[in-house]
């Protein structure tokens, strides 16, 4: 097959992109409308309703929007979205993003870059591009755009408790080179403003610490579920066992308490952005 596998095809396009275009055709002609009449109305090209309706290009929020009063679809598009958004990213990673909606409290350990709840636009694209086999410009530009959606949780109401252990070395891989990591190390100092948000950074000159054996999340949900999730390689594994859970919060609570504290972590973070 000489395509590349992070190519999405006909026959892989999510079905929940094929059923929102399908519903959004039989809107369409319910009211009338050719594809042309419907792109005047929501503010969109011909070509880009014709995508949306054949399930080749997912629908952002703003075209959902604008279909619902063009098309009077009393909810019915507005309550896909969250699915639509869901199936831009990459499989291995969407049960546990379904997961992560229904967030209380989010703890994190990324020993070497920024995590993408963390990321600016252009250090989000740069990881991206950097992806491989190489992604397709297309998928590219949906996996940006559903990275910078999840950034919402940050702030959300009703808000969710979150904190960030970062290794050291995060703060000097040069991912898109010095300006995308100067500009990314200045939004960390403002994301942790937030005063949901905690981010603390591990210093390589602490030696072993539970974090070395890599990354992970620990997760409790609105109905109190806690999970774990690791991701490695395109592939990532949710983890539901109570004895497996409970080892991983025993671990973030080690990195925690190891860890320099918020305004030492800040001033840190500020002499690597100085570096730069």
């Amino acid at each position: 097959m000489n395509r590349s596998p992070n190519k999405r095809t006909d026959d892989d396009r999510p079905a929940i992109w094929t059923g929102y275009g399908k519903l959004v055709k039989l809107f369409r002609e319910e009211a009338g409308l050719t594809q042309q009449q419907l792109a005047d109305a929501v503010g969109y090209s011909y070509e880009q309703v014709a995508s949306i309706e054949q399930g080749r290009r997912p629908a952002k929020s703003a075209f959902t929007e604008a279909a619902e009063r063009a098309l009077s679809a009393r909810g019915a598009l507005r309550a896909l979205q969250e699915g639509v958004d869901l199936a831009k990213f990459p499989a291995f990673f969407q049960d546990f993003a379904m997961i992560e909606l229904e967030a209380v409290s989010r703890f994190a350990f990324e020993p070497q870059v920024i995590p993408g709840l963390l990321q600016t636009e252009a250090y989000a694209r740069a990881m991206l591009t950097g992806h491989y086999p190489p992604p397709d410009n297309e998928t590219i530009e949906q996996w940006v755009e559903a990275r910078l959606e999840r950034q919402k949780l940050l702030t959300r109401t009703p808000v969710v408790d979150l904190s960030f252990v970062l290794g050291e070395p995060a703060l000097h891989c040069p991912v898109g080179g010095p300006d995308v990591l100067r500009a990314q190390l200045l939004a960390l100092l403002q994301i942790r403003t937030l005063r949901n948000v905690e981010v603390q950074i591990m210093p390589t000159s602490y030696g072993y610490h539970p974090g070395l054996n890599g990354p992970m999340v620990l997760l409790e949900t609105a109905e109190h579920r806690h999970v774990g999730y690791i991701e490695s390689q395109d592939v990532g594994v949710v983890i539901s066992d109570p004895e497996k859970v409970s080892a991983f919060g025993l671990r973030y609570g080690r990195l925690r308490s190891e860890a320099l504290n918020g305004e030492e972590s800040a001033r840190l973070i500020e002499r690597a952005a100085g570096e730069l």
